[in-house]
C-alpha cells in the first residue's frame, strides 16, 4: 500500500467518550483523585503495580504528585474509567504518541479489582482503540507489558493485539530486570477486530446475571 500521501495524524487527547457500560473522562485530579486512590492507591492496591515501572502510591497527595510528574515527563493523555454511576474504576493512558507515524500505545493501564473481567474493562479498550483508528486515522495501536505479567499478556491477546516479540533487558525496574513484551493492532486488522468487539459488547451477549454468552473472538 502506497503511503505517498500520508500526513501526520492529530494527537490523541484525553476526553469524554461515552460507552454502553460506562464512560471515559480526561483525568482531572480535583474530581478523580479520591476515586482513583480508592481503586489504585494505598497498601491494599500495591500489588496492582507490581509489574509496572511506576507505583505503588501511598497517600493521595503522593499519588497525584508522583503520577502527574511521570505523566508530564512522558506526555501521556490519561483517561479515567467510570461506571454508569460515575464511580471511578480505573484508568489508562495514550502513551508513546508518535503523530508523524500514526502510532500510539495504550499504557499505564490500571484496572481496579472491581473493573477486572467486566464488560466495562473490555469496552474501555475498545473505546480508546476506536478513537485512534476511526476518528484520528492512526495506523498502529500498541500494548506493552512485563514479560512476567502473564495476566497482561493474556489480556492483550484477548483484546485483539498481536504479539510481536520481547525486548530482552529492556529496563531496570524496581531493582530487577524487565523484559518487555510488545503487542499491536494495526489499521488493516481493525475493521475485523472492531466487529468482534461490537458483537461481544451487544447487550444480547449477556444473560440476566450479566454473564457472557460467547467469548470475545478477535482472532
Amino acid at each position: 500500500m502506497s503511503l505517498e500521501n500520508w500526513t501526520p495524524r492529530p494527537r490523541p487527547a484525553a476526553k469524554t467518550i461515552l460507552g454502553r457500560y460506562g464512560r471515559l473522562e480526561a483525568l482531572d485530579w480535583k474530581r478523580h483523585r479520591a476515586g482513583l486512590y480508592a481503586v489504585a492507591g494505598g497498601e491494599g492496591n500495591a500489588a496492582l503495580w507490581h509489574h509496572m515501572p511506576l507505583g505503588p502510591y501511598i497517600g493521595e497527595a503522593a499519588f497525584e504528585r508522583e503520577f502527574e510528574a511521570r505523566r508530564a515527563q512522558d506526555g501521556w493523555e490519561t483517561q479515567v474509567i467510570l461506571d454508569p454511576r460515575g464511580t471511578v474504576m480505573g484508568m489508562a493512558s495514550f502513551a508513546r504518541i508518535r503523530e508523524a507515524y500514526g502510532s500510539v500505545e495504550i499504557g499505564a493501564v490500571l484496572f481496579g479489582r472491581g473493573l477486572q473481567r467486566t464488560a466495562l474493562a473490555t469496552e474501555a479498550v475498545f473505546l480508546m482503540a476506536s478513537y485512534v483508528f476511526d476518528e484520528l486515522g492512526y495506523r498502529r495501536f500498541e500494548w506493552k507489558c512485563h514479560s512476567a505479567n502473564t495476566a497482561s499478556m493474556r489480556a492483550a491477546e484477548r483484546f485483539g493485539f498481536t504479539y510481536e516479540g520481547t525486548f530482552r533487558n529492556d529496563m531496570v525496574m524496581k531493582g530487577e530486570n524487565r523484559d518487555t513484551a510488545w503487542f499491536s493492532i494495526i489499521d488493516t486488522e481493525w475493521p475485523r477486530i472492531r466487529s468482534a468487539y461490537e458483537a461481544w459488547l451487544d447487550p444480547a451477549n449477556f444473560d440476566g446475571a450479566g454473564r457472557q454468552i460467547f467469548r470475545l473472538k478477535t482472532k
